[in-house]
């Protein structure tokens, strides 16, 4: 990310700062990998750690159902039932030591702060509205949104309808754009399929002075906790610095096409430690006069696959519905329905999005992942008369 400034600082950090009545602001380093990450610093009207209590953890760690896989797998995102509650309402699906991931369905507005205190945190808005205020400022989102949540980012988040689907990634390391497509100096280059511009930086807001009892819900190697807080966190004045959240719409993600099929990594968006995420959006189709736009065969030997579908009609997969998963194990073939293939020549272009991870370490599957699964998956590449040439382009 670039250099980021908002709100007052002081012309030298970490010197005397204080407000036009003469108090003390206090400074905040907020960043990761001890003091070798991306860091911003803040400046806070009261001192952030004045905590009153600690109430006892609850446990929210994800119950395994298949701890090894090798089964090709679809989820139906359709029937993973809504909760009031922002945090309740997020349903781990697929786990492993790098990350989790899930979709969420929240009816309700958060009327606490949340800080996740080890992962950083990317959401997908596949459906509803709303803005994620944050200690650094305030992020307006609706369809299409990446939010990118760094950990240790006090946040709540307010929805303007009970009609929300997100899909989200805790991530146990930081998550940052492709390196391949920054300089030295970490300036996006001329080839990149996005720039700075698509990235927005939250809106500054001015600092709450309050004092009270103000709860912070923290998550920490899968237990919650309640912090209750003697001032509010939205009490910073300014901060600057290259670490904050930040939002990326999917549909500003400039395709890159060939003249043959090229391969998934032409549509990373993020990496972090182990895994990718990449998105599938509208796109010209190969234009070479004999190319085969659909995918060819293949096994991805190192990495699962996954894919969330978000938009449009996913042209190498058949009776595919919006929102669900479809995973792909490491090391097991796959590759375009039957028909899918076949059906793809000639066509020109496609409308579809979508959003695919794909970790380096095997996933392992959740009950609550079962719950929602479409057992009939796993035999749908077979030929059958139900499952053939049958040509969509009318559907």
């Amino acid at each position: 990310m670039s250099y980021q400034q908002s709100g007052k600082i002081p012309q030298k950090r970490h010197t005397v700062f204080k407000s036009p009545e003469g108090q003390f602001y206090y400074e905040q380093l907020f960043g990761t990998e001890g003091f070798h990450g991306i860091s911003s610093l803040l400046y806070h009207i009261h001192r952030p750690t004045q905590i009153k209590s600690i109430s006892e953890p609850k446990d929210v760690t994800p119950k395994i159902a298949v701890a090894k896989n090798v089964t090709p797998r679809m989820f139906k995102g359709m029937n993973v039932a809504a909760e009031d509650d922002f945090l309740d309402s997020r349903k781990v699906l697929l786990v492993n030591s790098d990350l989790k991931l899930g979709l969420a369905k929240p009816k309700k507005s958060t009327d606490y702060f949340y800080k996740n205190a080890e992962c950083d945190e990317l959401i997908f808005i596949h459906e509803g509205s709303g803005t994620l205020k944050t200690f650094l400022g305030n992020l307006d989102f609706s369809y299409g949104d990446y939010l990118i949540i760094p950990r240790g980012t006090i946040y709540s988040i307010k929805f303007n309808d009970e009609k929300n689907t997100l899909l989200f990634i805790e991530s146990h390391s930081p998550i940052y754009t492709p390196k391949r497509y920054r300089n030295e100096f970490g300036q996006m280059l001329e080839h990149s399929p996005f720039c700075e511009r698509d990235m927005i930086a939250p809106t500054f807001v001015e600092p709450i002075d309050e004092k009270g009892e103000f709860l912070i819900k923290v998550k920490k190697e899968n237990q919650i906790w309640d912090f209750i807080y003697a001032t509010h966190p939205f009490d910073v004045v300014g901060w600057d610095g290259y670490f904050y959240p930040y939002k990326f719409n999917i549909k500003n993600f400039e395709p890159i096409t060939g003249r043959v099929h090229l391969p998934p990594p032409i549509h990373q968006n993020f990496e972090a430690h182990n895994f990718v995420v990449c998105s599938f959006v509208a796109r010209m189709y190969d234009y070479h006069p004999e190319a085969i736009p659909a995918p060819y065969n293949h096994s991805n030997i190192d990495s699962d696959e996954v894919l969330f579908y978000t938009e449009g009609d996913f042209m190498s997969r058949n009776h595919i519905d919006l929102m669900d998963f479809t995973l792909h194990p490491g090391g097991i073939v796959h590759g375009p329905h039957p028909g899918a293939m076949e059906r793809s020549i000639g066509k020109k272009s496609t409308e579809e999005f979508a959003v695919m991870v794909d970790p380096f370490r095997p996933f392992q599957i959740t009950e609550e992942a079962l719950k929602v699964e479409d057992p009939s998956y796993v035999t749908s590449w077979l030929e059958t008369p139900d499952n053939h040439l049958e040509d969509r382009s009318q559907e």
